[in-house]
């Protein structure tokens, strides 16, 4: 079982364009993350298609924000870069002559909603502006 690390690149991507005076060129992007600039590229797209990004091409390029940092909540951000639930259910179906077998998909089930749900409020309340503050707050206690 893996676990993506898509979310928190997409958050650090749109937390960098939040703080930039222009548009980002994804080489600069990646040289943040440190990853590659294809990486960059894939996630701005899927950024670009839930229209929390806009892309300027040519010598001037980059990325930019679609809307304002106080406007893109997480929740947004994690349901535009990730395609799993927070807890994935049994791959094939468990034994329905057992006891535990036959019931424990609709309890997890339950116990997998109540835990997206927290995840989902979590997330709805942060934004980008969110991020980017904590980020250059944490940056000034660093330089103490």
């Amino acid at each position: 079982m893996t676990t993506s690390s898509r979310f928190a690149v997409a958050v650090h991507i749109l937390t960098l364009l939040a703080g930039g005076d222009g548009p980002i060129p994804s080489t600069l992007i990646a040289g943040s993350v440190g990853t590659n600039p294809a990486l960059i590229r894939r996630l701005i797209s899927r950024l670009a298609e839930a229209g929390l990004v806009a892309s300027e091409m040519g010598s001037q390029g980059g990325a930019t924000l679609a809307r304002p940092a106080a406007k893109i909540t997480l929740l947004e951000i994690f349901r535009a870069v990730e395609s799993t639930d927070l807890i994935a259910l049994h791959r094939s179906a468990p034994n329905p002559a057992c006891t535990v077998g036959k019931e424990i998909t609709g309890v997890l089930q339950r116990v997998a909603e109540k835990a997206q749900a927290a995840m989902d409020g979590v997330l709805a309340d942060l934004t980008i502006a969110d991020m980017l503050s904590q980020v250059r707050a944490a940056g000034r206690r660093g330089r103490r």
